[in-house]
């Protein structure tokens, strides 16, 4: 596994976005482990964030498209700080957009925040994780709205690697139904290759019973195609 996967993993721990316990997914299934990051807090928190994102755009799409879109509400840092770390760690200029969840109708008019989305423009999506692939549908038809636009792809953070609607993982559903190519930062089969069984500070983070419970998660929730 490359360094800086290593490192994002760690730093999910760090910041208490990655957990592992008992918890309850917007589908209604339960899971031994919750990525939530909404707590990345801190300005050095969302830097090495958009680092992580950068790299892992460059390393699966290149820097040779023109917008980045992250959806309303957590999509909205997510692009600012990747963005900006993009333009520092490899000279990329890329323009951020976002959409508002409720148009406005005064000053800065409309639904986009940011750049403006213009025919010929080439666009990424932007999103921490994805499962049920509802952001996206909303998403895709506002930057279509915007003219001849292309949508090349959907980077997140995580990818949980587990069954969307049929039998094929979410992301590969997702990438199927709309003609996107899909990536993460990382997946859960790296965290669970980085975490089960070693120390890190003074813990084991994921253990004997963390690895089964996992293994059960996917017994049931696995993709199968």
């Amino acid at each position: 596994m490359e360094a800086y996967k290593e490192e994002f993993i760690h730093f999910m721990v760090d910041s208490g976005v990655l957990t592992f316990g008992d918890f309850v997914t917007k589908s209604g299934r339960k899971t031994p482990f919750f990525i939530n990051t909404g707590n990345y807090e801190t300005g050095e928190e969302l830097t090495r964030l958009g680092k992580y994102y950068a790299r892992a755009i460059r390393d699966n799409f290149g820097f040779d498209f023109d917008v980045l879109f992250g959806p309303a509400y957590k999509g909205i840092p997510l692009t600012v700080a990747t963005c900006m770390e993009a333009a520092t760690e490899y000279g990329a200029h890329l323009r951020y957009c976002s959409n508002r969840k409720e148009v406005k109708d005064h000053g800065d008019k409309g639904i986009l925040l940011g750049t403006h989305i213009k025919d010929g423009d080439k666009v990424v999506i932007i999103e921490d994780v994805t499962t049920a692939g509802t952001s996206i549908k909303e998403t895709l038809p506002i930057i279509k709205a915007q003219g001849d636009v292309e949508a090349l792809g959907l980077v997140v953070s995580v990818d949980r690697c587990e069954r969307g609607q049929g039998e094929k993982s979410a992301l590969a559903e997702i990438g199927e139904k709309y003609g996107l190519r899909t990536a993460s930062i990382v997946t859960m089969h790296e965290v669970v290759e980085c975490l089960y069984g070693k120390e890190y500070k003074g813990r084991v983070v994921i253990d004997d019973s963390m690895k089964e419970a996992i293994d059960d998660y996917y017994r049931t929730y696995g993709p199968t195609a």
